[in-house]
């Protein structure tokens, strides 16, 4: 079936419909990874957005049980040559299958090179897969994605070690794993929730799609945690949460970044990592107040990569450390994270 992608500029690709046959609107992003389709399309930090693969072939290892959540969160996939051949020894069925199952309809045929050349001059825009059936574009950010994606309740996973309350605000299951592999007692609450007043001896503030700004309540609890003084983490949304409570601002950025080579500097050293990153938003570190500094910054474009207090055990990376694109260059700081616990 013939379908169109149509951005919001008026701009429109034509290709080919497969998975579920139906439109859909969000904002069209794009994602410069060479594998890791499963991962980054089950990311809920990709909730209301429709994902563009930059990458030419995908889905040529199939559906693998490599899941960062227990459903497809983006809206939509944009692809140049769709795979439904496959190989993977842990494969359990292909790309588009799963994508039909899911209801997540892709797009495949277009020329994504002259898409995100469109998108990096223009910006991140609106768009829409439309077929006959036309629809409305549609902002995700004016939703509560946070609260699509957070879990409904608190959940509880013993282990002998400290106590760590994950804030989740749409959190990467790569996260807790790392957790858990440390042996820490894990609580995992809603953003929502008032998580300054848990029993805890560490605070973790996972990823999340959409506008930091818009979530009131997760900032407001941030800051009364702040001032017990326990120590804090964030990553990603976390990152620009823990900015927006120390009294900084945030920013949306021109098109964000979302990829496995992402090259962050660690602020006063000359060591450069390699990052994922799945972001569209980020911490002008202008706005940070006294006792508070960068801790990364993005080498391409110069933008905040992460922030840590000078005296107080309170720190954020914007990117990945769970993601292993290094792949164990960032890993450390989940230990870093573990030795402020003691």
């Amino acid at each position: 079936m013939l379908a169109k992608l149509v951005l919001q500029d008026g701009t429109s690709f034509q290709g080919h419909l497969h998975g579920r046959a139906r439109p859909v609107a969000g904002e069209v992003v794009f994602n410069t990874g060479m594998v890791g389709y499963t991962e980054a399309l089950t990311d809920p930090s990709y909730r209301g957005q429709i994902l563009v693969s930059t990458f030419p072939l995908v889905g040529n290892y199939g559906v693998p049980p490599a899941f960062e959540s227990d459903r497809i969160q983006a809206s939509g996939l944009v692809v140049s040559e769709l795979a439904y051949e496959h190989s993977h020894w842990s494969s359990q069925k292909s790309l588009p299958q799963w994508l039909d199952e899911q209801g997540i309809p892709c797009l495949s045929g277009i020329d994504t090179r002259a898409l995100t050349k469109r998108l990096r001059e223009k910006g991140a825009q609106l768009g829409k897969i439309v077929t006959e059936e036309d629809i409305p574009f549609e902002d995700p950010n004016q939703r509560d994605l946070v609260g699509e994606v957070s879990v409904s309740g608190r959940m509880v996973y013993e282990n002998p070690g400290k106590t760590v309350v994950v804030v989740d605000c749409g959190a990467k299951e790569g996260i807790v794993r790392h957790l858990l592999k440390r042996g820490l007692r894990v609580v995992r609450v809603p953003a929502s929730s008032d998580f300054a007043a848990e029993d805890y001896d560490g605070l973790f503030v996972t990823n999340g799609p959409g506008d930091p700004a818009v979530n009131l309540a997760a900032i407001a609890s941030l800051r009364r945690a702040m001032e017990r003084g326990k120590p804090i983490m964030g990553i990603c949304l976390g990152n620009q949460l823990l900015a927006l409570a120390a009294g900084a601002n945030t920013y949306k950025l021109k098109f964000g970044h979302r990829g496995h080579n992402q090259p962050c500097i660690e602020v006063g050293t000359q060591r450069c990592y390699i990052t994922s990153q799945n972001h569209g938003f980020a911490v002008d570190g202008n706005t940070l107040p006294a006792g508070w500094h960068e801790w990364f910054r993005n080498a391409n474009d110069g933008s905040n990569e992460g922030i840590r207090h000078a005296t107080k055990p309170f720190l954020s990376v914007q990117f990945h450390p769970e993601a292993a694109p290094g792949p164990t260059d960032c890993e450390p700081l989940f230990d870093r994270f573990v030795e402020m616990l003691k």
